[in-house]
């Protein structure tokens, strides 16, 4: 094996198809720009931009647009050596609309399934697994088999041996609830939410990092108020819980008693939908050069802030320079 990556991601991939128009419904939208996208690649290139060697786990169609997401990833400097083809389901697009500063709906095609879903234990390198220096895995992968089996399998291979980030990622449609992005699910949302949690309480038990909003916090434990759901992470086994709370901030709680609360950094959103990916590429960067967790949430939080500026998510993910001097202004 060569040396041991920064961060090996592992989740969705696919291709963003994002209207190069703002504040228009998508039905009347006439032109789009093509990205790489999926949140567990997104968060590898956001760790490759602050020179982070990442790789991604994850599947792809065998068609154009699967060659498309191998070159992106190349272009970014992201190992792309498991990302394998699926011949069955072709490479899923998703669409959305941009309405600033806080209306982004999401619109996944991937049905009957996606290939990133279609991950299996035994094609894993378990090897490579645990000995990343982080390896990062989203409640997404946990919707379906045989990826459920297989993230928990990576999950278990790797015991902890470092830094093992649980991004919590709710996507009610994806559990048979209603709605495409983070949030209650609808009508379905409670049943959906009790369908996951005894998968995310499972990879709970394996994760050191468990990072997510309000809305995905409740998935895992059940309840809403920040510090609750924090400590509630920490007691199902993580060492550090970080819950995105939009408009407030963010807040960090460790094991050992420290906490950070951190004010969000006021911007003029463009569209918010990769602001999370890069907050996660930031928090992997800072874990990996030990910073304090103030330092690591407000750094975290500026590359949020970055993405939230610009109009894509994996091409906008800011390099350490960018996040150097937005800090420096902020």
């Amino acid at each position: 094996m060569t040396e041991p990556y920064d961060l090996i991601t592992m989740g969705r991939i696919g291709v963003d198809i994002y209207p190069l128009q703002t504040g228009v419904p998508l039905a009347q939208v006439e032109t789009f720009g093509k990205f790489l996208g999926g949140s567990a690649t997104n968060v590898a290139v956001a760790a490759a931009r602050l020179g982070r060697r990442s790789a991604v786990i994850s599947r792809t169609g065998r068609d154009p647009f699967g060659d498309y997401l191998h070159q992106a990833l190349r272009d970014f400097g992201v190992d792309d050596r498991w990302v394998t083809p699926v011949a069955a389901h072709p490479t899923p697009v998703t669409f959305c609309e941009i309405f600033p500063p806080d209306d982004f709906p999401l619109y996944f095609y991937r049905r009957p399934t996606a290939p990133d879903l279609v991950i299996h234990p035994e094609e894993l390198d378990l090897e490579a697994i645990a000995a990343a220096r982080i390896f990062w895995i989203t409640g997404t992968g946990l919707c379906e088999e045989p990826s459920r089996s297989a993230t928990l399998a990576a999950l278990e291979a790797r015991a902890k041996a470092g830094p093992t980030v649980f991004d919590l990622d709710w996507r009610p449609m994806f559990w048979g609830g209603e709605g495409g992005a983070s949030g209650d699910g609808g009508a379905t949302g409670a049943a959906a939410m009790a369908t996951a949690r005894p998968y995310y309480e499972a990879a709970l038990r394996y994760a050191t990092v468990a990072v997510g909003n309000l809305d995905e916090a409740e998935v895992a434990t059940g309840l809403r108020d920040p510090e609750a759901c924090a400590r509630a992470l920490l007691e199902a086994g993580v060492e550090l819980a970080v819950i995105k709370q939009g408009p407030k901030g963010v807040l960090a709680v460790h094991r050992d008693g420290r906490t950070a609360e951190v004010p969000p950094t006021p911007v003029e959103v463009v569209n918010g939908l990769g602001a999370g990916d890069a907050f996660g590429g930031a928090l992997c960067h800072g874990l990996l050069a030990g910073w304090d967790l103030e330092v690591m949430m407000r750094y975290a939080n500026a590359a949020g802030a970055i993405v939230a500026t610009r109009l894509a998510c994996s091409s906008a993910m800011p390099t350490a320079d960018e996040v150097g001097a937005f800090l420096a202004e902020t």
